[in-house]
């Protein structure tokens, strides 16, 4: 009998988070994913989880997730690489001290924090569902927030980097709980994950991490949870045997979080989606 590897693919996968969930998944002897929006970097990520792991199914994918060009091409080069994908873990995300715009005209952190995962996912859902069972895995935050379905882009108010961030994250549940109810009885979960605050380079050098969060980190860097502790919530979520078929909910600590009011209402939720669709062209596509 051929054993089947089981197949995850993990976006910012070269450093912080994603590097420790890949480096988790491949210690289990899982083939992985590893998506990264720079090639040395990501090369490096391969090679330091190989090295640590022994684990030499490895497969790098170079995209630039606030480029939905990019996120279609790396789509097809993921559905031409693995005939099964059983875990997707939607990880990548970034933070913006001042609006900018990306490729596709849409402010950048709903890019590349909401868009990319929704539009990715749709890319390979029927690949994940001819691996069923299979999860899907969002990295969320744990900010209290709403949308302003009417100015996403930022158009008419002040940009503010934390709220952007927050905002387009907030968007990571609006879509998980919509998708898990639309993948009802397929065989694939779809759940969120609040893994902690840790040790980040969330935005790089000029992100979200300002100079009082530099400070805290330098002077009791050892006390804030690091990359490999903040994974395990999202190994807990792709590996516990006892979530299997559970779906669309949001996890702390092994344990459900309440969500924001506004990622609650469904009809916020259907209404996202909708807009979501319009914004990557899915929704013309479908038509």
């Amino acid at each position: 009998m051929t054993t089947v590897l089981r197949t995850a693919l993990i976006t910012g996968a070269n450093s912080g988070l994603g590097k420790a969930v890949a480096l988790g998944l491949a210690a289990e002897g899982a083939r992985v994913g590893l998506v990264a929006r720079d090639r040395a970097r990501g090369e490096a990520a391969r090679a330091g989880i190989q090295a640590a792991t022994g684990n030499a199914d490895l497969h790098l994918f170079v995209a630039d997730l606030a480029d939905q060009t990019s996120i279609r091409a790396l789509a097809e080069s993921v559905l031409a690489r693995f005939d099964r994908l059983h875990l997707l873990v939607n990880n990548a995300g970034t933070a913006y001290p001042a609006r900018r715009l990306s490729p596709d005209g849409i402010e950048c952190a709903l890019a590349v924090n909401h868009l990319a995962p929704f539009l990715l996912t749709h890319l390979l859902l029927d690949r994940l569902t001819s691996s069923a069972s299979a999860r899907i895995v969002n990295v969320g935050t744990r900010i209290d927030a709403a949308m302003d379905f009417d100015d996403l882009n930022w158009e008419r108010r002040p940009y503010r980097m934390m709220q952007g961030y927050a905002q387009s994250k907030l968007g990571n549940l609006h879509f998980t709980f919509e998708l898990a109810r639309r993948l009802q009885d397929s065989g694939v979960t779809v759940n969120a994950v609040f893994p902690g605050v840790f040790r980040s380079n969330l935005g790089g050098t000029d992100g979200a991490q300002g100079p009082f969060w530099k400070l805290v980190a330098a002077l009791g860097g050892w006390a804030i949870p690091s990359p490999a502790q903040a994974a395990r919530r999202v190994l807990y979520l792709a590996n516990a045997p006892e979530l299997e078929g559970v779906s669309g909910q949001y996890f702390g600590n092994r344990k459900p979080l309440r969500a924001p009011a506004q990622a609650r209402d469904p009809e916020a939720n259907r209404r996202l989606w909708q807009i979501s669709e319009r914004l990557t062209g899915l929704g013309v596509e479908s038509s």
